[in-house]
């Protein structure tokens, strides 16, 4: 097995699928793997998986890490939470517990390295000529497209040695050409990938007794050829969907989105740029810390999971199998046959379609994740009908409705504090908490519960969300009630620090975490992948 140029310390590297030395860490990274695959492949190839379509010509929106003359050429970039803006670096900064004095950190850096498919035909004089498809004589197309290979490099160093300073290993990956005669003489088909220069860097501190905290820092080491190429070009000396695995012997983890109650301020001084760290783990496991920390360009929950009746990836984890699946179903055999020439992940795609049992199609249909027992409403309340009824929604009237909250009525023009609960938040609503807001609506959902649809005090565009009807949602027990005379929270004190802000570009490229008046609360709540879905909560 190859060795990384790293220092103070073993450094190992594997292609992913290879056999990096894990040690201990390697049942838990087993844990996230299903998750981080999607996260890898995320946004590759978009349904109908054509070249032709148009939404595959602009491709790798999360984790691009860029040489940094190309990505500065107009200007620093500007750090955000989450990795939907092209960047030359990513930094994760997570806490950690180590009890034990020869505790080891292992770092697995993964992403995807461009790799160009161009089609040559085969001319009268001999010669190969590039073109952009090709028909060979068994009925076959041939595309030229930009594919992609997985990378990951796997790193170990002793705990101790990473606070002396920090250790650094190389975690590019080599330029290579492949080529691929087609039948009958055609022509054949030529693979490059150009080399990637990148470099992690970890190191520790320690913050109180056995806590540390860790930074890891992965960096586009190389140059551009053209700081002012096109970005389609300067994509072939990137990678693509940068994400980090973090794991180790003798260590665990801290939750940063719902730290331990001795560990807030701690948790809010650790600075992520264009990444976002959870805990990693089974769909059963519980509690504020774990073995494996995914850091990731996607806003995830602590724990996320692949929803176990996915029968594989369509590489969209915002959309739903089941309406996928239906479409993929529904493409004519001449849009089948370009998909599958497009790119071998797309053939696979509609293999696994085409030959889907009844039994596994139904799964995709839906699930309940857990429920809630019914409350029963107050003494004398009437009963509302059924919400399939056409009266079921006689007598709402959110505007003025109210909810009784620790003993006051909350209605439309209520101020209240944010207190968004611990575990089973959404990671947008943390970047609230303890803020003040209105509410400025009160809504009931066919279940039953109850949400609260507020703006935020000092937010400057309230005014225009609420004219809009954009707003956050919130339950009855994720607000404090405050008298009117109370004052308004300074802006920005959300759990990440005085600079943190929920804007952001979603996955679904809304801004600042809003939702759409037209969704519901749970609607709201699905804006996480449905594919990568939340462990149950109690």
């Amino acid at each position: 097995m190859p060795e990384a140029g790293g220092v103070c310390g073993e450094a190992g590297v594997a292609l992913l699928g290879g056999g990096a030395p894990d040690g201990g860490s390697g049942d838990a990274f087993a844990r996230v793997s299903g998750v981080a695959d999607a996260v890898l492949y995320e946004g590759y190839l978009l349904y109908p998986y054509r070249r032709s379509s148009a939404k595959n010509r602009v491709r790798w929106q999360f984790g691009v890490l860029l040489p940094r003359d190309w990505v500065e050429a107009d200007g620093p970039v500007v750090p955000g939470i989450a990795g939907s803006a092209d960047s030359w670096y990513q930094r994760t900064e997570c806490l950690v517990r180590a009890p034990r004095p020869d505790a080891l950190v292992r770092v697995r850096v993964r992403y995807l390295q461009m790799q160009h498919k161009q089609v040559l035909a085969a001319g009268a004089d001999g010669r190969h000529r590039p073109v952009e498809s090709l028909r060979t004589d068994d009925g076959r197309d041939h595309l030229t497209f930009d594919e992609a290979v997985p990378q990951e490099v796997g790193l170990a160093w002793p705990l101790a040695d990473l606070l002396r300073g920090g250790c650094g290993a190389a975690t590019g990956a080599p330029a290579a050409e492949e080529t691929e005669t087609l039948p009958g003489g055609a022509g054949r088909v030529v693979r490059r990938r150009e080399e990637i220069l990148a470099r992690t860097a970890v190191e520790a501190e320690r913050l109180t007794g056995d806590v540390y905290r860790l930074r890891v820092r992965t960096e586009n080491s190389g140059r551009a050829p053209d700081a002012r190429a096109a970005r389609g070009d300067a994509l072939r000396h990137a990678l693509l969907a940068a994400h980090t695995l973090i794991g180790g012997e003798g260590v665990e983890f801290v939750s940063l989105v719902d730290p331990p109650a001795g560990l807030v301020e701690q948790a809010r001084g650790c600075v992520n740029a264009f990444t976002w760290p959870v805990l990693g783990g089974a769909p059963g496991d519980t509690g504020s810390t774990g073995p494996v920390m995914l850091s990731c360009p996607i806003i995830l929950p602590d724990r996320p999971q692949v929803a176990p009746e996915s029968p594989g990836d369509l590489h969209d984890a915002a959309e739903i199998d089941e309406i996928l699946s239906l479409r993929t179903m529904l493409l004519t055999d001449g849009e089948k046959a370009e998909a599958r020439a497009t790119d071998p992940r797309a053939a696979r795609i509609l293999d696994r379609v085409d030959n889907m049992p009844p039994e596994v199609f139904a799964r995709l249909h839906g699930a309940i994740r857990s429920l809630t027992p019914a409350r029963p409403g107050p003494p004398g309340a009437p009963a509302r009908p059924a919400w399939w009824r056409e009266d079921a929604d006689d007598g709402l009237s959110p505007a003025t409705d109210t909810v009784v909250v620790d003993g006051a009525d909350v209605g439309g023009g209520s101020r209240v504090r944010l207190r968004p609960r611990g575990r089973g938040a959404d990671a947008q609503d943390m970047f609230l908490a303890g803020r003040t807001a209105r509410v400025a609506a009160v809504f009931h959902d066919v279940d039953g519960s109850v949400h609260l649809a507020v703006t935020v005090d000092d937010d400057p565009a309230a005014e225009l969300h609420g004219w809009y009807g954009r707003f956050h949602y919130f339950r009855p027990d994720e607000v404090e009630p405050l008298a009117s005379d109370e004052p308004v929270a300074p802006p920005g004190r959300g759990p990440r620090g005085p600079d943190a802000r929920p804007a952001g570009r979603r996955r679904d490229g809304s801004m600042d975490g809003a939702t759409d008046a037209s969704e519901t609360p749970a609607q709201g709540a699905g804006r996480l992948p449905d594919r990568l879905q939340q462990r149950p909560t109690t």
